[in-house]
């Protein structure tokens, strides 16, 4: 009997084709959110990312699982204590939407510097005003998580002639233009001096509330604060009390938590701070890319190679730089398109 790879997530019928081509030892299924929950029972293979309630021990329990191959970065969507527990081989997306986030990221930062929802607010009006403007040139960031997104942002940071500290739990490959690359004890210690803090880390048990009253009340006066990684990695009420009495002058969040907010939440009145809806990782090739991991994940698979973005810790939630397995964002240059 031919293995079931379930596929659950946004793509056309061209990229299920080319997955069953890549796997044609399996049985390729594509299913709608709303079935995914009821098809991951009868599942060997996942690929995907569910968005509504699953029962994942009971999935853990029916035995036929073996493999997710997440199209997310992030895998609090099905890293429950059971799936961790279990023998169930995981793999993420990291790394494949980088570019996006970090383009988006720099959009969110640029906006805000540079006072745009001011501007945009004043032609609607057809007002002709000015304020005072802020620089991304020369800023010392700050990026909280060196993964996949977080190398990108440095990388693309760079050309801005900043001055980039980083944070990792595995603090290796140190890029040139990287000045200080630290384990996540440094936080403490750099937090005082960067203009700009960029939260690009993932949601796990470690991570989840890290960043709080203590890691604002460290953070430079007049400093930016980002959020593209997860919403529950910050204490919303202790970022609300540093942007309404200091020390940080701002944020920008892709991210909330709760998500989406509420109306008449706190944080949708702040003057100080823009919000896009979780769009980072939005982009007009995420199928094509998405495909492009999964089609060679399978065909690793099949073959008995080391497979890309393989989260051999599941408690961490993403892959680690330890030369234990290849990540996306290193091989995925050498990696055709199967349609």
């Amino acid at each position: 009997m031919r293995p079931r790879i379930v596929l659950c997530f946004p793509h056309e019928e061209r990229h299920r084709q080319a997955i069953a081509a890549a796997a044609p030892w399996g049985n390729v299924v594509s299913v709608p959110q709303e079935q995914i929950a009821e098809e991951l029972m009868e599942a060997d293979i996942f690929c995907g990312h569910a968005k509504v309630p699953v029962d994942w021990d009971a999935v853990v329990k029916r035995g036929r699982l073996v493999w997710i191959q997440s199209s997310a970065a992030g895998m609090d969507h099905c890293l429950v204590p059971s799936v961790i527990a279990s023998n169930i081989v995981v793999t993420s997306a990291s790394g494949v939407l980088a570019d996006q986030v970090a383009e988006h990221t720099v959009a969110l930062m640029t906006a805000w510097l540079r006072s745009l929802p001011t501007f945009f607010w004043a032609q609607q009006r057809e007002e002709f005003i000015r304020r005072p403007t802020r620089d991304l040139h020369r800023s010392r960031i700050l990026i909280v998580g060196f993964g996949g997104v977080g190398r990108r942002l440095a990388q693309v940071l760079h050309v801005f002639k900043t001055h980039i500290w980083a944070t990792d739990l595995f603090p290796v490959d140190k890029p040139a233009y990287v000045e200080k690359l630290c384990p996540p004890e440094s936080l403490e210690e750099f937090l005082p001096e960067a203009d700009i803090t960029i939260l690009a880390l993932p949601l796990n048990d470690k991570t989840r509330g890290m960043f709080g009253q203590d890691q604002f009340a460290r953070m430079k006066p007049g400093s930016l604060f980002v959020n593209v990684a997860r919403g529950p990695i910050v204490r919303t009420d202790a970022l609300i009390e540093a942007l309404q009495k200091g020390p940080i002058a701002g944020a920008v969040l892709d991210v909330t938590d709760p998500e989406p907010l509420p109306p008449g939440h706190p944080l949708w009145k702040l003057s100080n701070v823009i919000i896009t809806p979780h769009v980072g990782g939005q982009s007009a090739t995420r199928a094509d890319d998405i495909t492009r991991l999964i089609c060679e994940n399978l065909r690793r698979w099949h073959t008995g190679q080391p497979l890309i973005n393989l989260v051999s810790d599941k408690t961490a939630g993403f892959p680690f730089r330890d030369g234990s397995t290849p990540l996306w964002i290193d091989v995925c240059d050498s990696i055709p398109a199967d349609f």
